[in-house]
């Protein structure tokens, strides 16, 4: 996984002038510019925040998030403690991300302080001179280009070199007979991104790339392994907008996907990686963040804590527990007497990774994060939305009767169980502040 270490050091490369601009809605200063004085209460956590359920539904602002975004800055507009954004959200630029967020919260949010669930395909160096197709909505080929990838074909050109492949509606069928243009170079890998617009389309496109290799004027090869490399982001099932019930997220096509390709062939769809929560990347990459900005406005004491605050058991919640689970095993390594309590109590026998084992999966600036903890805190404005009264006692299981996450992701009744409950993002930066007895000035 070379080229990590480059793509975190540019996150931090553009100026955070644009967002000056768009800052006069809570003052002239940018949330994260200039230094901070040693008489202000200097903090030792940050704050990761899902956006759809926690911040909005759809288009709409949950009325808590300004409430909550008042306690976060100071008369300047700076944050007072380190935040950034965790979405799964793939459809658009980070900066486009960070300019909503500045409207509807009405702070001061540059994209340094933004992670998308395709942030990470940065890393994927390896793959970005290949000539890969993409899937999803949105601005998808400048988002791929944004990342790193050179060669980007998407699903409407391939349509339009081979007609005969989308047949599902009549009505955009070829009215006469014709031939494949063919005039595209070979797909060598797939780049999910995001839930698609026409679902049968893209499924059907996938798969014939994925059964010939890239070769789409051959027939499909359903015995041939491994097939083509590929790479998806945002596992999220179902998602919060507007509507009373959740909707399909783009871990629904997956499971499209994965059981057309398994139907087929008799085999198992194979990914080269999974990218977005509840994947531990994803969060690494946000503590690297939180630590970025702390260092930036030289705040002295270190990050050690981490709160995630998010609505869906799945991937919030199980992603903060699962990089939390990292953290506590890293601790572990350094420390018998921590690995004999961690056993006793998790009744687990597996062996810890050995510091060489996370070195090979990170860079070394990556792989030694200064948090010791990352904590769960579950709001009930979004996916989990319980019509009973809030638990007073997050200790009692809140566990489905069914996983709704990925399917390479192991069912841990653990993971879901979040470390709060409360009722919105205000309530739960109000806890954060309580339970760090901190009182920002």
């Amino acid at each position: 996984m070379k080229g990590l270490l480059p793509f975190c050091r540019g996150l931090y490369t553009l100026s955070n002038r644009q967002a000056r601009r768009k800052a006069g809605i809570v003052g002239s200063r940018c949330g994260f510019c200039g230094t901070q004085s040693n008489s202000k209460p200097q903090p030792s956590f940050g704050l990761l925040f899902d956006i759809d359920g926690v911040l909005v539904r759809g288009r709409l602002p949950i009325p808590a998030a300004k409430k909550a975004f008042e306690k976060l800055v100071d008369s300047q507009g700076q944050f007072v403690v380190p935040v950034v954004f965790v979405t799964n959200a793939g459809n658009c630029l980070r900066q486009t991300k960070a300019d909503q967020l500045s409207h509807i919260l009405g702070v001061p949010i540059t994209q340094d302080q933004v992670i998308m669930s395709h942030s990470p395909l940065r890393m994927f160096k390896k793959f970005h001179d290949k000539c890969v197709l993409v899937s999803g909505q949105g601005p998808v080929m400048e988002i791929a280009k944004n990342v790193g990838f050179k060669n980007v074909v998407s699903i409407d050109m391939l349509r339009e070199s081979y007609p005969l492949l989308d047949m599902v509606d009549h009505n955009r069928r070829p009215k006469l007979p014709s031939n494949p243009v063919g005039n595209l170079p070979k797909v060598e890998a797939v780049v999910l991104f995001g839930e698609p617009i026409r679902w049968e389309t893209n499924l059907q496109l996938i798969i014939d790339v994925l059964l010939t290799s890239g070769n789409l004027s051959s027939v499909h090869q359903t015995q041939k392994m491994p097939h083509l490399p590929l790479l998806a982001c945002n596992m999220d099932l179902m998602w919060m907008a507007e509507a009373h019930s959740p909707r399909f997220g783009h871990g629904t096509f997956l499971v499209c996907l994965e059981n057309i390709y398994k139907k087929i062939t008799g085999k198992d769809l194979k990914y080269e990686a999974l990218m977005g929560k509840p994947s531990e990347l994803t969060y690494h990459f946000a503590e690297y963040l939180i630590r970025s900005q702390a260092m930036q406005r030289q705040w002295k004491l270190p990050i050690t804590s981490l709160y995630a605050i998010g609505d869906n058991l799945m991937t919030d919640i199980y992603g903060a527990n699962l990089y939390n689970r990292y953290l506590e095993e890293r601790v572990a390594r350094k420390n018998p007497k921590a690995i004999a309590k961690m056993v006793v109590a998790t009744g687990s026998t597996a062996p810890v990774p050995q510091e060489e084992e996370i070195d090979n999966l990170w860079e070394s600036e990556l792989a030694l994060p200064s948090a010791t903890s990352c904590k769960s805190v579950l709001v009930c404005t979004g996916v989990y939305n319980p019509n009973a009264e809030v638990p007073s006692d997050a200790s009692h299981c809140i566990k489905e009767t069914v996983f709704h996450g990925h399917r390479d992701f192991r069912f841990d009744p653990a993971l879901v169980e979040p470390g709060h409950i409360v009722q919105d993002v205000a309530e739960a930066v109000d806890l954060i502040f309580e339970q760090e007895k901190f009182v920002p000035q």
